[in-house]
């Protein structure tokens, strides 16, 4: 118990050192401001730990205020996030779990990730994979971007194959390589670059910013998966425990 209040009153301790001398105007003088003062500041010296634990608990606080208002925003934009007819989808598309991915093909850690996809397309049956092109890095990613998004308009099928294959390969992906790869998939080059100059495929892309500006998605890759933002490239297990959590009971954390 005598822990418990001494780690409350140093919690007060360091709000009061921290207020502004103005909020004691009112209610105190100022010898009686600069002997408040002085117990802080000794206080303080003596026990240095009690910042680094307020710090923390401010750290803790901002980052449980953030994760609310991702939810929100992930909320607000479901529809957007999970069911757009812009979007690509690799897996059973009827699958119950959704993973969503927003990338860059000059990403260097969505290059990393690659081979997490794969595996958990591999793995997991009942969960499909829903891409956002999202091209931020340079004007290549936008070309190969354009490219990609053309060729889920006119063969959805090959897409996965283009996706794999362009990912996949070595240096910095641009309109050319992208229409390469289109062509392995399968795909009619010519065609293909006259769909990606459509007014179709310039607002799959925006539909990419327009929902990372709601989201606050600023980096790749960033992935969705229930109500939680997740960034940055976490791993194959990372991804699996929070693919099996949502299995269990909806959510990314049982």
């Amino acid at each position: 118990m005598f822990a418990h209040f001494r780690k409350r009153l140093s919690m007060a301790l360091v709000a009061a050192a921290l207020l502004p001398s103005v909020a004691f105007a009112q209610d105190f003088t100022e010898s009686q401001k600069a002997a408040i003062g002085g117990v802080v500041k000794a206080y303080l010296m003596d026990h240095p730990e009690v910042i680094t634990e307020a710090l923390q608990a401010l750290e803790a606080r901002s980052k449980a205020t953030e994760a609310q208002g991702q939810t929100a925003a992930i909320q607000a934009n479901r529809e957007a996030i999970f069911s757009s007819p812009y979007q690509a989808v690799l897996g059973d598309p009827q699958a119950k779990i959704a993973l969503v991915e927003f990338f860059d093909y000059n990403c260097g850690y969505c290059k990393k990730a690659l081979s997490d996809t794969r595996a958990i397309l591999d793995k997991d049956k009942d969960v499909k994979i829903i891409l956002k092109e999202f091209p931020i890095l340079s004007e290549g990613s936008v070309e190969a971007a354009k490219v990609a998004a053309a060729v889920n308009i006119l063969d959805p099928r090959a897409y996965e194959a283009f996706h794999f294959e362009l990912m996949g390969l070595r240096g910095q992906a641009d309109g050319e390589r992208a229409l390469a790869a289109a062509a392995k998939a399968g795909l009619d080059q010519a065609k293909v670059k006259e769909t990606a100059a459509s007014s179709d495929v310039a607002k799959a892309i925006n539909h990419s910013y327009d929902l990372a500006r709601q989201l606050n998605i600023n980096g790749t890759p960033a992935y969705i998966i229930g109500d939680e933002l997740v960034y940055g490239a976490v791993g194959f297990a990372e991804l699996t425990h929070k693919i099996e959590a949502m299995r269990a009971c909806g959510k990314t954390s049982c």
